[in-house]
């Protein structure tokens, strides 16, 4: 299971290690990982599949903040749970996933008796950092038809299709607006042949 990890990040001895902690499960899509406001008892970390991590404000509008890939756990939910605190977040499944549950108390224990831990948490922390900033780059200079396109191109990259099974409303969700507004942008990408519509599936022409 350790070798067919895709663009591994944590190292495979400390894999071994946490794999002994937790508890490796199947996910199937939309299961909600992590919700806001839950007090978090986990840290899950991707064996394979996706899991999207996104902010919902006070009126239920929601806007991606990043993707946990396969090599990769929610650096925020540990973050909380160390803190003793309430999610800020919702974590949902995207795609089918094999996710380790790692229990926050050996989360917490193994930051003080594996130096491979801490490294990996810190190194995290970072990428996703730079992906928020990506983010509010994103929403303060990007029009939204850029958006959309590169949304568009990252679910490609991660999913290694250029089929990607998803629905009006759940991008304009993603991006936080309205469903109109990308069916609309979705008819001009398709009058540009970058992509052709189906039923509930898009196909990128192009990445």
């Amino acid at each position: 299971m350790i070798d067919q990890l895709p663009g591994l990040q944590i190292s495979k001895p400390l894999l071994e290690s946490l794999l002994k902690e937790g508890t490796v499960k199947v996910l199937k899509p939309n299961t909600v990982i992590i919700d806001e406001n839950d007090y978090i008892r986990n840290v899950p970390i991707v064996l394979s599949g996706t899991i999207k991590v996104f902010k919902v404000d006070e009126e239920g509008r929601e806007i991606l903040l990043y993707y946990i890939k396969p090599g990769e756990s929610c650096v925020m939910s540990f973050l909380g749970a160390v803190c003793n605190g309430t999610s800020k977040i919702r974590a949902v499944v995207e795609e089918e996933s094999k996710v380790l549950i790692l229990p926050v108390t050996k989360a917490t224990e193994l930051i003080r008796s594996n130096p491979a831990w801490l490294e990996f948490i810190f190194q995290l922390y970072n990428t996703r950092f730079e992906e928020l900033l990506d983010v509010v780059n994103a929403v303060v200079f990007q029009n939204m038809d850029d958006r959309l396109w590169e949304l568009l191109r990252k679910k490609v990259v991660l999913t290694k299709s250029n089929e990607i099974t998803t629905t009006h409303q759940q991008l304009a969700d993603e991006l936080g607006t309205a469903r109109e507004v990308v069916s609309r942008l979705l008819k001009q990408l398709e009058k540009k042949n970058k992509i052709q519509l189906g039923r509930n599936r898009i196909t990128v022409s192009e990445v």
